[in-house]
C-alpha cells in the first residue's frame, strides 16, 4: 500500500474557514453554472416555443440545433470552456436526428429522458458499489482523485449521501417525464420538461454543496505528489554531494 492509499482516522475535522467558497466554486466549475443552466435550457426552450406556435417539427428542430451551435461558437469567440456547450449540441443533435427518423415531435425529447434515466440509476449503483458517481466526477476538481475512497472516509460517505440526492432527484423527475411522454401531447410535455429542468439540478447541488461543506477537506494528491518528487530530487542531490566528497576526500588521501 502506498502513502498515498493508507487509510487516515475518520474524526470530526473542523471545517475550515473557506471550506464553503472553495466548495462552492468546485461545484460551479463541474457543472457550469449559471450560464451551464441556461445553455442547457434554452434550445428545449425555443423548440417547444416553435411548435406550440406553429406545430412545425422542421422548424422547431433546426431552430433548437441552431441555437446550440451558436452557444458554441460563442463560447469559442470569448476562449471559454466549451464542455457544456458542446454537451448540449449532442443531446440536441440526438433529439434532431430521433425525431426526424419517427416523425413524433415528442421523441425529440426522448434522448435526454432516457439519459436522465441511465444517470438516476448510475449515481445509485455507482453508490451501492462503494464508487459513488459525484466523486468520480468532482475527485479531479477538488485535486483530491480517488484519495476519498481510502483515505478520507468522512468525505466518501458526503460523496455517497450527494449521489444518493443526485438518483433519487433524477429519478422522481423521470418518474413524471416518463408517463406525459404516453399521455401528454407534445407541447405538455414539453413546457413540463422545461419546468422541471432547473430545480431539481438546483436541489441536487445545493444537496451536494451541504454534505460537501460539512465533510472533510480533500487530500490535494497533486501537491502531495510534488512534495514527494521535490523531496526524492533533494535526496538524490544529497547523495550525489555526498558521493563527491567522499571522492574527493579519497583522492586528498
Amino acid at each position: 500500500m502506498t502513502s498515498l492509499d493508507k487509510p487516515t482516522q475518520d474524526t470530526e475535522v473542523t471545517e475550515q474557514p473557506d471550506a464553503r467558497a472553495v466548495t462552492e466554486a468546485a461545484l460551479f466549475e463541474a457543472f457550469g453554472g449559471v450560464r451551464g443552466m441556461v445553455e442547457t435550457v434554452v434550445p428545449g426552450l425555443l423548440f417547444v416555443t416553435i411548435y406550440t406556435i406553429n406545430k412545425d417539427l422542421h422548424l422547431s428542430a433546426i431552430a433548437a440545433l441552431g441555437v446550440s451551435l451558436l452557444l458554441v461558437v460563442v463560447r469559442l469567440a470569448m476562449r471559454d470552456t466549451v464542455k457544456h456547450a458542446f454537451s448540449g449540441v449532442f443531446g440536441v443533435a440526438f433529439g434532431v436526428v430521433f425525431a426526424m427518423m419517427t416523425g413524433n415531435a415528442k421523441d425529440f425529447y426522448l434522448p435526454g429522458m432516457l439519459y436522465t434515466l441511465g444517470l438516476g440509476f448510475a449515481y445509485i449503483i455507482t453508490t451501492l458499489c462503494g464508487v459513488p458517481l459525484i466523486g468520480l466526477i468532482l475527485g479531479p476538481v477538488f485535486k483530491e482523485n480517488l484519495s476519498w475512497r481510502t483515505r478520507n472516509p468522512g468525505r466518501k460517505k458526503a460523496y455517497a449521501k450527494a449521489s444518493w440526492a443526485w438518483g433519487l432527484i433524477l429519478l422522481a423527475k423521470c418518474a413524471i417525464l416518463f408517463p406525459l411522454y404516453w399521455w401528454a401531447d407534445t407541447t405538455q410535455l414539453g413546457w413540463v420538461l422545461i419546468a422541471l429542468k432547473i430545480p431539481p439540478f438546483l436541489l441536487a447541488v445545493y444537496l451536494t454543496w451541504v454534505f460537501l461543506a460539512k465533510a472533510p477537506a480533500p487530500i490535494d494528491v497533486f501537491a502531495e505528489m510534488e512534495a514527494q518528487e521535490r523531496a526524492e530530487q533533494e535526496r538524490t542531490a544529497a547523495s550525489a554531494q555526498d558521493h563527491d566528497e567522499s571522492t574527493a576526500g579519497r583522492h586528498r588521501r
